[in-house]
């Protein structure tokens, strides 16, 4: 039986649950608003009084733990930036900022060194050390630092990479921390928070990648996202064809794309309601801006204890795989602001189903029409996606419905189940070394740097299955050694960026698999940094060998001209890739004019040159 327009949109209990949710959210508005009228001394009495009541009500097993660890982890948590994370583990961080198409001013984070490496050119041209990139792009409303808020270095994935020779770069969301500046609009007006996720689909991501690939002269990137990360990595790369020649591989950590709802029926009532209710509850410029003022005034035990419950009573996570020390260390940067517009977009795709573009037509309430007949949202094409995918997702995870994930993905994506883990557990979780990270190592071996669109190379899956099969296949242990290079020539970066990875065209493809086909599960692994000795240093740019006399040959002109031809090298890449990336005019395979060209006379040299011989004879 259909229901009445407007009213007949939700049931009565519904409604009660939204009401009820409107109120706290007002209330939590109103006591912000009282917060930002207070002094600094009072508030710190009442971060104080906060702490000592925790200290009474807590156990003393509990105070001795905090001790413990506390020295570390309060220097993390205090830690103003991403720069000061990085120097807190003895890493230099490079940052850069990127402007978008609609004028976004982007901060993006350079890992790029070594302990010991900072003197050294990498990625800078002739000369320079040739590293492969990867690019790691976080989720909803955070920011590139909770990529290094660990209190071990062993369990941050960046930092591994980096030890391997990686050069890693960490992307920002526009609105964020490192993001919040552009050079049209203001970030106290309404227009500045009036994006998406299409906006990062269509800008953010693509326009931060070009930007990488440009300063460090590479052709393409890997792509290591978490949460919404992994969304934006699936929408951007369907709607841009080209941008999958730039992607070698997609790394999908707690992939997020259409997920089957929220675990507590007020806040799924709010995905039920219509957009403009949500905008009248959260306004239209930041959402949750007022976490900032919770983490001020509140004990960092009772902060987390309030990060906690609040986990539990939206997603039922229990946060049990991240220890105690590790939260007080990574909650405090967990939150970034991000818009409201982008979080209503998210509950569109969880009410509708379906992965698919902002919905700005609104119906009108008492509309009688059937708009669905007439109007459809566009959904992104997913499985367009040429771009190798490799999933890793918690089997606790809610957020996570891996069935339809792998309906919409190419058949080509790759599913590996982590069986215990949560959402926020691919982050900060106490075995993530062990359980995660030799997924992403294994990925990375299979595809990093391999022109996927043009060869057939070992894939994920053929790697895990039998990784010593890769020897006895023609493929020289080189071929999976340390992804740093010696760049020779600057002028063509084809040459420098594929040159020691050699396609094996007689291997297929593996396509989509699904959980149940999946090879078993990898015995623990634990990351071991190269050596030292393992570290590869610029070669001498080889000096051109003194032309040997051609030998007499019984072929005519034409026939030696086309032989040398048939011996040129050409670029495996399309012509896409030569297009300028970003504003500054900067341009990728520059050297395509020149590469594999011969200098062989034209006709007319040739029919000149053959009727002179005639007339000496």
């Amino acid at each position: 039986m259909a229901r009445a327009p407007f009213i007949g949109r939700l049931y009565w209990r519904e409604y009660l649950a939204l009401y009820a949710s409107l109120v706290l959210v007002f209330l939590e508005g109103f006591i912000r608003i009282i917060t930002l009228g207070l002094p600094q001394p009072i508030i710190r009495f009442c971060y104080n009084r906060s702490r000592n009541v925790f200290n009474i009500l807590s156990s003393s097993q509990g105070r001795q733990a905090r001790s413990k660890h506390g020295s570390f982890a309060s220097s993390v948590a205090n830690a103003a930036d991403f720069v000061d994370l990085c120097s807190l583990f003895g890493y230099y961080a490079e940052e850069h900022v990127v402007q978008t198409g609609d004028g976004y001013l982007l901060g993006l984070h350079r890992l790029g060194w070594k302990k010991g490496e900072e003197g050294l050119r990498v990625n800078a041209g002739r000369g320079s050390f040739r590293k492969k990139v990867i690019f790691f792009q976080h989720g909803l409303l955070m920011n590139s630092e909770v990529w290094v808020c660990l209190t071990e270095k062993e369990r941050c994935l960046p930092f591994m990479l980096v030890e391997k020779g990686y050069d890693v770069w960490l992307g920002n969301n526009r609105g964020n921390k490192y993001s919040k500046k552009s050079i049209r609009s203001s970030p106290t007006s309404n227009a500045f928070w009036d994006f998406s996720m299409d906006q990062f689909a269509f800008h953010d991501i693509p326009d931060s990648i070009d930007y990488i690939l440009a300063t460090t002269a590479q052709l393409s990137l890997s792509y290591v996202g978490f949460s919404q990360g992994t969304a934006q990595a699936f929408a951007t790369l369907s709607i841009h064809p080209t941008l999958n020649d730039k992607i070698d591989v997609l790394i999908a950590l707690a992939p997020a794309m259409s997920p089957a709802g929220i675990h507590n029926g007020f806040v799924d009532a709010l995905i039920k309601a219509s957009p403009d209710v949500l905008f009248l509850a959260f306004g239209r410029r930041s959402i949750l801006s007022s976490a900032t003022m919770w983490q001020a005034i509140l004990y960092p035990p009772i902060f987390v204890r309030l990060i906690d419950m609040s986990l539990a009573f939206l997603f039922n996570w229990g946060s049990k795989n991240i220890s105690a020390h590790q939260k007080l260390a990574a909650y405090p940067h967990l939150y970034s602001f991000t818009s409201t517009k982008s979080v209503v977009h998210w509950f569109q795709i969880i009410r509708n189903k379906c992965f698919q573009m902002y919905d700005d037509d609104v119906q009108a309430p008492l509309s009688l029409g059937a708009s669905e007949r007439y109007y459809k949202v566009a959904k992104f094409p997913t499985r367009n996606i040429k771009t190798p995918i490799v999933l890793v997702y918690g089997g606790n995870d809610s957020l996570v419905d891996i069935d339809v994930m792998l309906r919409e993905l190419p058949k080509h994506t790759v599913a590996k189940e982590i069986p215990h883990f949560e959402h926020l557990d691919f982050l900060w979780a106490e075995h993530v070394e062990t359980l995660v990270h030799p997924q992403v190592f294994d990925a990375l071996e299979a595809y990093a740097g391999r022109d996927h669109l043009k060869q057939k190379y070992f894939t994920y899956g053929s790697i895990n299955d039998s990784a010593p099969g890769r020897m006895s296949l023609g493929m020289s242990e080189d071929d999976f050694s340390s992804p740093m290079t010696a760049d020779i020539s600057d002028s063509d970066p084809r040459a420098n960026g594929f040159a020691a990875h050699s396609p094996i065209d007689s291997i297929d493809l593996v396509h989509h698999t699904s959980p149940a086909k999946l090879p078993g599960r990898r015995e623990p692994v634990t990351p071991t940094p190269l050596s030292s000795s393992s570290t590869t240093t610029p070669d001498p740019v080889p000096e051109k060998a003194p032309k040997e006399k051609a030998k007499p040959s019984g072929l005519n002109p034409m026939m030696r001209k086309r032989q040398r031809r048939s011996g040129s090298t050409s670029s495996s890449r399309s012509t896409d890739s030569l297009a300028k990336f970003g504003e500054g005019g900067i341009l990728l395979g520059a050297g395509k004019a020149t590469l594999g060209s011969v200098n062989s006379p034209s006709m007319a040299d040739v029919d000149q040159k053959g009727s002179s011989n005639r007339r000496k004879k």
